[in-house]
């Protein structure tokens, strides 16, 4: 017997053996003959899905649809089950997709397009997939996308990771969107979309890390006061106003590593009274001002990063040091924060100086 489980792709072969039994079988007339065409037609027909691309894998019972590593050139519209509520497509050469090859899949609620080779995507995309709550379209050739590709947005996910956008255009999208994860990581943007943004009232995960930001304006993240995680590692800054995280007050992730930070304002965390992990590894950070880090009490054990930045130990180290001492338990690795600075005190952990070693 066959099994309906979703061992059972609805593919090529599957379909070709429904054949051989209703054309081809000389023991057509037997009862397993007949067992097999009985699965074969509940699972093509109870499903709703009467053929699958040949180069790919239909599982009925998940409605799902997965295409990797094929030579498609072309988005397999033709040939998908209507029902398909996930649809995969990474690996291949297509190159574009459109609102009238969406609409083969009305009931789309998941489409992956990771690491394909698209270039352009169709004004009002996702009018062809109405019920789409996540579109993955990481690893392609953006450069450039249509006013309205995204309207009406996707309700929870959209990623646009490791593309090669230059900017993120506010027309993208229709006013109050529901989306809730927003990544546009590995792109080339060179500042932060605020229009966009104050069109995403609703996000709580924003992922800009390795892009090419040197700037947040002041401002441009007051819209987001659902914002739970923002990611700017591997960015240009050089500095950040005072007030730039004022809005996003349930902030609990905050990456800020791999850029070039070389100050920080002392009222920077002040509404983060909800931050449970903090990285600013790998900045140009000598000092910090008096009273930066005393509205973090929500600080995981090990959540605050330090490390890898030129600490110049001298008396206007006086706080970060005391902190340290008080709350060695929510730093990570706090051995290896360590001192640049004066000659005789290179290398040597901050944690380890004396009241004489900075002079106080």
């Amino acid at each position: 017997m066959i099994s309906l489980g979703d061992s059972l792709p609805l593919n090529g072969p599957v379909l070709n053996l429904l054949n051989s039994c209703l054309v081809d079988s000389p023991v057509k007339k037997t009862m397993n003959a007949r067992r097999t065409l009985a699965a074969l037609c509940w699972a093509c027909f109870f499903h709703g899905a009467l053929s699958c691309p040949a180069l790919c894998q239909c599982y009925a019972r998940r409605r799902e649809v997965v295409c990797s590593e094929a030579p498609l050139t072309q988005y397999p519209s033709e040939g998908l089950p209507r029902d398909t509520a996930m649809l995969t497509v990474q690996f291949t050469n297509v190159s574009s997709v459109s609102e009238r090859q969406l609409g083969a899949t009305p009931l789309l609620e998941e489409l992956h397009l990771y690491s394909n080779r698209l270039r352009s995507l169709s004004p009002h995309l996702l009018r062809g997939a109405p019920r789409l709550n996540t579109l993955d379209l990481t690893g392609n050739n953006l450069t450039d996308l249509p006013a309205d590709v995204f309207s009406p947005a996707p309700r929870c996910s959209l990623v646009l990771k490791n593309n090669r956008l230059h900017k993120a255009d506010a027309e993208w999208f229709p006013g109050n969107s529901s989306l809730t994860w927003l990544d546009l990581s590995g792109n080339r943007l060179t500042g932060v979309p605020g229009a966009l943004l104050q069109k995403l009232p609703h996000l709580e995960n924003l992922d800009l890390s390795n892009n090419n930001l040197e700037k947040i304006p002041a401002g441009s993240l007051d819209p987001l006061s659902k914002l739970e995680r923002l990611n700017l590692h591997n960015n240009k800054l050089r500095t950040l106003e005072d007030s730039v995280l004022r809005g996003a007050r349930n902030l609990t992730y905050l990456f800020l590593s791999r850029n070039k930070l070389s100050a920080l304002p002392q009222k920077l965390f002040q509404e983060l009274s909800q931050l449970r992990i903090l990285n600013l590894e790998d900045n140009q950070l000598s000092h910090v001002p008096a009273g930066l880090l005393d509205r973090l009490r929500s600080l995981d054990e090990q959540g605050l990063d330090l490390a890898s930045n030129p600490w110049l130990c001298d008396g206007r180290l006086e706080y970060l040091w005391r902190w340290l001492q008080e709350n060695k338990e929510k730093v990570f690795l706090p051995d290896a924060v360590t001192c640049a600075g004066p000659p005789e005190l290179s290398g040597r952990s901050v944690l380890s100086l004396t009241e004489s070693d900075l002079k106080l």
